[in-house]
């Protein structure tokens, strides 16, 4: 079980469960058609943006396995949510999970996904005592392949045209890291 004290406070940023009140914040990124690029999701409006959020505000912990963490990133100069960080936990048995992230454009590339995602492989390997945490994206999304292999994740896989998305065909890659090689990293 994973049940973290919020807020959790890098350098720059903190952590938190989703409120009903981020509804704004979250809408101005959720909108964008190139937040939503990559993502199964569509550009939201404020109803459906609305209805993610409220299911988001109860992700605040993992206490089974198939449960997603999920939360704010706020950036406290701003005093706004910047972006979301999830943490799924998909097998207690062979304890394994997966991170994400999603980011308002305007604060990408200043390394707040990377401080932000740093904190879900603590939470994992330490807090949950994960053996290996992956993450996946399109792959044509560079600056999130780049993203994971920063933060110490190792390419598995790259499965060619292996879906139609938004009716082309496209690539994933999963990237991954093991315990040991977190703690190598430490």
């Amino acid at each position: 079980m994973l049940r973290p004290d919020y807020p959790i406070k890098t350098v720059r940023l903190l952590l938190r469960p989703f409120e009903t009140t981020d509804l704004d914040d979250v809408l101005a990124y959720r909108k964008l058609p190139e937040v939503n690029r990559y993502l199964y999701s569509e550009p939201s409006d404020r109803v459906d943006a609305a209805e993610r959020l409220a299911k988001q505000v109860d992700q605040c912990e993992l206490t089974d396995e198939g449960q997603e963490l999920v939360l704010a990133v706020v950036l406290p100069e701003a005093d706004r949510v910047v972006g979301e960080v999830g943490l799924t936990w998909h097998s207690q048995e062979h304890r394994q999970a997966e991170i994400g992230y999603v980011f308002h454009p305007d604060f990408q590339g200043k390394g707040y996904a990377r401080e932000a995602a740093a904190v879900l492989l603590d939470l994992g390997f330490d807090g949950l005592g994960l053996h290996r945490v992956q993450a996946t994206c399109d792959s044509r999304n560079e600056p999130s392949w780049r993203l994971m292999e920063r933060l110490g994740l190792c390419r598995e896989a790259h499965f060619k045209e292996c879906e139609i998305f938004k009716g082309e065909w496209r690539g994933v890659f999963v990237y991954a890291m093991l315990a040991d090689e977190y703690r190598k990293l430490k």
